[in-house]
């Protein structure tokens, strides 16, 4: 247990502080994504809402998500991670508090598209930043251990929202726990600013001159598209799995499964103490093991896991105790993705291509929200659910088939094919001097 920690007590101080800042961030941008998911019962009932129109409300915020993520990556490349990333969370905080002074269900559904556009900035960005001032040895663990936070936030939201719904007027309740996401809003704010630009980014910058940025073409260039779009594709099959589960479970438990309410925050605190568990182990895995064979064996473990979830019959008890390995297959994972992406692409336009395969694949996964409400008034909810937890899970690992290893790669190695390769199809002259 204590070797499993060396890697952190060998970090510079800069690396230590860009550790917590990035997991803080992704903690807190969780908690505020996954609230919804337990307001969504008190909201359906209080608005008269169908579950078709609560899963556009998810699918509306993770969409919007995308576009700020891609927009939130060619931004970092030109101007920063570390300001990009601070305007993230004062963006999506802000949204947070005006969503508890919604009175109708589209207002809401704005409101919260407004917010997933903070929401997107967050992942891509962050995980750029601890891929480039990190030891490539330690990169998966430190990479996946801020992935971690997500599970965090995921308990955080659970516990909050049950006490919240347990002690107060459920129409104080739902608000409140949109307001109470600022208290950690200003912490990370505050830990965020003792973060510097990483160094491999500084040099690239001054290697350039500044002259040269990035755009929204440049995922798409000759050299990196292919990597791109398998990315995005192994994207949209964890996040379609994930998503199908963590949405749309409380409302299962209770519609489904005819639990109370004030018992889903044990089921889903179960799932997410999992969840931390599996990307832990994740973690230290894909440094060892490698990122592919990891998450292939994820990837077949949660789909065996999920399917007796979903369609065994068993009581309460049996459900808080499943919950823990489900939370650790549809979750885990996504420790690795971190590391992965931040591998195949060059530090000129790193971010762009990160934030373009992550948002573009959680944008399409994120449709599984939605088509699950739809296909839950024809084959009812759990069946709905497994059906695209199962297809999710098949484009993964037709992805990973395709994707290479990237284990331990140094990421100032990861270079264009082609050197001789025109820099306007990839670039764009930050001035009319350029040419």
């Amino acid at each position: 247990m204590v070797q499993a920690f060396d890697w952190y007590r060998a970090a510079a101080p800069a690396e230590r502080r860009t550790f917590w800042g990035c997991f803080c961030g992704w903690t807190l941008d969780s908690f505020d994504n996954q609230v919804l998911a337990f307001l969504l019962p008190t909201l359906m009932a209080a608005w008269h809402f169908s579950k078709g129109e609560a899963g556009l409300i998810a699918t509306s915020s993770l969409l919007a998500a995308a576009i700020g993520g891609w927009i939130s990556g060619i931004l970092s490349d030109r101007h920063g991670r570390v300001r990009v990333l601070t305007g993230s969370i004062i963006w999506f905080t802000g949204f947070s508090v005006i969503a508890g002074f919604t009175g109708s269900y589209h207002q809401l559904l704005v409101v919260r598209a407004l917010q997933g556009v903070g929401f997107g900035a967050e992942w891509a960005v962050g995980a750029a930043l601890m891929a480039e001032v990190i030891n490539p040895v330690h990169r998966g663990k430190a990479l996946g251990l801020v992935q971690s936070g997500f599970s965090v936030g995921w308990a955080l939201a659970a516990v909050v929202t049950g006490v919240l719904l347990a002690n107060l007027p459920s129409s104080i309740a739902w608000r409140s726990a949109f307001w109470i996401g600022v208290i950690p809003g200003v912490v990370v704010l505050l830990i965020r600013r003792y973060i510097p630009e990483p160094e491999m980014f500084r040099e690239m910058k001054k290697a350039t001159g500044g002259a040269i940025v990035a755009t929204w073409r440049s995922a798409f260039h000759r050299d990196v598209r292919r990597a791109s779009f398998l990315a995005a594709l192994l994207v949209t099959g964890l996040q379609a799995s994930s998503y199908a589960i963590m949405i749309w479970l409380p409302t299962m438990l209770v519609q489904s499964r005819h639990l109370a309410v004030s018992s889903v925050a044990l089921m889903v605190t179960m799932m997410s103490v999992g969840s931390f568990i599996g990307q832990v182990s994740f973690a230290y895995l894909n440094d060892s093991l490698g990122r592919r064979s990891t998450a292939i064996a994820f990837c077949l473990f949660s789909a065996f896991v999920t399917g007796c979830y979903l369609f065994i019959p068993m009581d309460a008890w049996m459900l808080a105790a499943l919950g823990l390995p489900v939370g650790m297959g549809i979750n885990g994972a996504f420790a690795g993705i971190g590391p992965m992406l931040s591998e195949l692409f060059p530090t000129q336009i790193r971010t762009t291509c990160m934030g373009f395969s992550y948002n573009a694949g959680k944008s399409l996964g994120a449709l599984s929200v939605a088509l699950v409400g739809i296909a839950a008034e024809h084959l009812g909810l759990v069946s709905a659910i497994g059906v695209f937890c199962f297809i999710g899970y098949f484009c993964a690992l037709v992805a990973l088939s395709f994707l290479p290893e990237t284990r331990g790669r140094d990421l100032k190695s990861v270079a264009f094919r082609d050197e001789t390769f025109d820099e306007m199809d990839l670039l764009e002259p930050a001035s009319p001097t350029r040419r």
